[in-house]
């Protein structure tokens, strides 16, 4: 199975560019023959255990007027698709308290999934501090999955 690295992002993704002073943005890749459509749809099913995080989540965060329901425009899981080509997906929401993207993009056999979040206050920065080693777990995690998919994949490739 194909290791899941930390790494910049690619120069073509489109989270850099949104990058300033006190802003947080990661990386992550993995080799996948996966598009980054079939990647992204993989990488963003949460495992139940992170489902009842964000259940634990959505209950502590609801009484300060937080994001806590699915989107009711297109999205995958619980997150709305922002930007959408062939080579990157980028799906995402502002807040009170933050603003965050989640960017998918394919450069050769590399798929690179990364996260950009920038704080508005001083509640988007306990809380992105609180939530950070549970998104470097689900972020890893959400790659393997991928990972394990293209083995599959590979193995009993389509007749």
């Amino acid at each position: 199975m194909t290791a899941v690295t930390k790494t910049p992002l690619p120069d073509s993704s489109r989270l850099p560019a949104l990058w300033r002073r006190g802003d947080f943005l990661d990386g992550y890749a993995t080799e996948t023959s996966l598009s980054v459509q079939s990647a992204a749809a993989i990488a963003l099913a949460m495992p139940g255990w992170a489902r009842g995080l964000l259940r634990v989540r959505n209950a502590l965060v609801r009484p300060f007027g937080l994001h806590v329901a699915p989107p009711s425009v297109p999205a995958i899981g619980l997150f709305p698709v922002v930007h959408e080509t062939e080579a990157e997906m980028v799906l995402g929401f502002d807040d009170r308290h933050l603003d965050f993207r989640i960017g998918l993009v394919r450069e050769g056999r590399l798929l690179y999934m990364g996260t950009w979040v920038r704080p508005h206050n001083l509640g988007g920065r306990a809380y992105l501090a609180a939530v950070m080693p549970f998104h470097v777990l689900i972020t890893r995690n959400a790659l393997a999955r991928v990972a394990r998919a293209t083995a599959v994949a590979s193995e009993h490739p389509a007749a």
